[in-house]
């Protein structure tokens, strides 16, 4: 796909143009998330030529986000979270700034402005500013300042988590808004803290977006086992103070008491600076095949904020898979981005979920096995012979094959959807061939993994473990006697 559009500098019609590594160019990078630091590790893995500024926000270096569930949680320390240390990035000459918010981008002058005043030139920017959060239409939990409720918490940064841990051990009751992923781990944790949890969905069951009905019951039968009750199919709408409490009103009339409400209903792209930059933007900031705007090819996006050829994502295997390929094309590869897979996971302790595709929506032959008594459901998508999209609850011994046939188009026999869903002999372990994949968030197989001496080289070499912590134990297990899982943590 040609970078051509209003404002670009390619003709029409002309052919896209390969990349051209120019020594000094000064390359901004706005965000400094887990997108930002997967490009920015590319870059220096790939020899880039030019002078790189990372402009990030939170005044702390980046960290996992997918872990937070496991500060809260009380599995990790916070300091486990960290990706790259700012040792590192003064070690490879990058100019880390974090603390620092972007005010606004002048494409004309080509700099961006601080909200302090500063101008920061470039040649090359890259908009990696991720998603922001969506309140819910609930009445009373904003206050006139702007400012949420004191007993209302947000759950998307390192200082949401640091706040709603410091609320956590004068808390009983907890009410979480939102029955998705993140909704999910949020209420597992603090189940696991000793407060009494309950989940309001809007949506018939929880994770409605990814897993069909029967799937969702499953999920809401095992938190009930874990200690927390789930309402769907009810919204919450006002928040009433009650004494020493406050009083979350659903829309069936019903009121839930709580300490502590925490929010967890979605996010959308951050895309303020983009439009005031005048580049095009839908839903996300558009990107063409090379993940340039189409508006300024000077301008890339990539991950929770772009948006290619009408989609957007909001997990981390697209956006790695995407910083990935930016950094390899600026290094000189001349490679194009022709879409990401979707493959999410959920982590939370005794939860166990992978979704691959849109298992609801897509269209093709159901194949499904569940097992509610023991809290399993398992369901492939099929059409002409191929796994489009796949859900698995309970039982993620098999995701690593479902997966690899999923990205490969793998034509299945007749038999081979189902037995893919059926549970091995008692006495005959899985053994994963080389080339399943393990980790779904970096990309990483089993043989890749097999190659590594220790956990610590394996996450330095192949990032695997630092995305959403799901594959730690078949990591340690490929790893043998020279791996413990504690190491991973």
């Amino acid at each position: 796909m040609s970078a051509s559009g209003p404002g670009s500098r390619d003709g029409a019609g002309a052919p896209p143009r390969p990349p051209v590594r120019r020594r000094g160019e000064r390359l901004v990078v706005v965000g400094h998330g887990m997108a930002a630091t997967r490009f920015v590790e590319g870059l220096v893995a790939g020899g880039y030529a030019g002078h790189v500024t990372v402009l990030g926000d939170e005044p702390v270096p980046a960290y996992n986000r997918i872990l937070l569930s496991a500060v809260l949680e009380g599995t990790h320390a916070p300091d486990a979270l960290t990706l790259r240390s700012p040792g590192w990035y003064a070690e490879h000459g990058i100019d880390l700034r974090t603390g620092t918010r972007v005010l606004a981008v002048d494409r004309e002058h080509g700099d961006v402005m601080l909200v302090d005043g500063t101008l920061v030139p470039f040649d090359r920017l890259v908009l990696a500013t991720g998603s922001i959060p969506t309140l819910p239409p609930i009445r009373g939990v904003v206050r006139h300042d702007g400012s949420l409720h004191p007993r209302v918490h947000a759950f998307r940064s390192l200082a949401d988590c640091d706040r709603l841990l410091a609320a956590v051990p004068a808390a009983r009751r907890a009410v979480v808004v939102g029955g998705g992923l993140l909704g999910l781990q949020v209420a597992r944790a603090l189940s696991l803290r000793g407060v009494a949890t309950e989940v309001v969905e809007g949506g018939e069951h929880v994770l409605h977006r990814q897993v069909s009905a029967p799937a969702g019951k499953i999920l809401a039968r095992s938190l009930t086992r874990l200690g927390t009750t789930v309402y769907t199919g009810a919204r919450a709408v006002r928040l009433h103070e009650q004494g020493d409490c406050v009083g979350l009103q659903l829309d069936t009339g019903f009121v839930l008491d709580a300490d502590l409400v925490v929010l967890t209903a979605g996010g959308r792209p951050s895309t303020a600076l983009a439009r005031g930059a005048g580049l095009e933007v839908r839903r996300g900031i558009v990107v063409d095949d090379h993940l340039a705007s189409p508006t300024d090819p000077r301008v890339h996006a990539l991950g929770d904020c772009a948006e290619h050829r009408g989609v957007t994502t909001g997990f981390v295997p697209p956006a790695w898979e995407q910083a990935q390929l930016l950094a390899a094309r600026l290094c000189g590869a001349d490679i194009v981005h022709e879409g990401s897979r979707s493959v999410a996971r959920l982590r939370a302790t005794d939860l166990d979920v992978a979704v691959l595709g849109d298992p609801v929506g897509e269209e093709g032959e159901v194949v499904e096995v569940s097992n509610p008594v023991a809290g399993k459901h398992s369901r492939l998508v099929v059409r002409d012979g191929v796994i489009v999209a796949a859900a698995l609850v309970g039982d993620l011994s098999r995701v690593g094959l479902i997966t690899q046939h999923y990205d490969r188009g793998t034509v299945l026999g007749v038999r081979e959807p189902g037995d893919l869903l059926l549970p091995d002999p008692v006495d005959a372990p899985t053994v994963l061939p080389d080339e399943a994949e393990v980790c779904a968030c970096a990309g990483v197989s089993a043989g890749e993994i097999r190659a590594c001496a220790d956990l610590r080289e394996l996450r330095e070499t192949t990032r695997a473990t630092t995305g959403c912590g799901g594959c730690a134990e078949v990591c340690a297990t490929l790893l043998g006697d020279r791996a413990r899982l504690e190491g991973v943590r």
